[in-house]
C-alpha cells in the first residue's frame, strides 16, 4: 500500500491550498481515509476524515468552515481543500487509510501513512 500526499508549500494567512493523497495497493472505497498533521515541536493531530462511500465526514474544530475532505474513488484520491488558512495551520499534513470509519480521530486506528507535505502559513 502507498499513500502520495501533494500540494503543500507557502502560502500567506487567508490563503487557499488543496492537498491531494493518491492512493494504491488497496481497494480505496472501502477505506476510510483521513488527514493529520503535525506542527513543529507539538503531537500530531487529527484534522479530518472522510468514510469510504464520501458521505460521511469528521473534523476537528478549528478547521470546521474552512477546510473540505472529499474524495474521488474511481481516481484513489483524497483531496483537503483548505481555505482561509492561518499561521497556527502551519504543519506537515499526513494522509492515512483506515478500514472504518471509527475512532477516527486516533491515530492508532490507521494501518497506513503517507509521507506526508508541508504545509506553511505566512502572517
Amino acid at each position: 500500500v502507498q499513500l502520495q500526499a501533494s500540494g503543500g508549500g507557502l502560502v500567506q494567512a487567508g490563503g487557499s491550498l488543496r492537498l491531494s493523497c493518491a492512493a494504491s495497493g488497496l481497494t480505496f472505497s472501502t477505506y476510510t481515509m483521513g488527514w493529520f498533521r503535525q506542527a513543529p515541536g507539538k503531537e500530531r493531530e487529527f484534522v479530518a476524515a472522510i468514510g469510504g462511500g464520501g458521505s460521511i465526514k469528521s473534523y476537528t474544530n478549528s478547521v470546521k468552515g474552512r477546510f473540505t475532505i472529499s474524495r474521488d474513488n474511481a481516481k484513489k484520491t483524497v483531496y483537503l481543500q483548505m481555505n482561509a488558512l492561518k499561521p497556527e495551520d502551519t504543519a506537515v499534513y499526513y494522509c492515512a487509510a483506515n478500514r472504518r470509519f471509527y475512532n477516527v480521530e486516533q491515530g492508532s486506528e490507521y494501518g497506513y501513512w503517507g509521507q506526508g507535505t508541508q504545509v506553511t502559513v505566512s502572517s
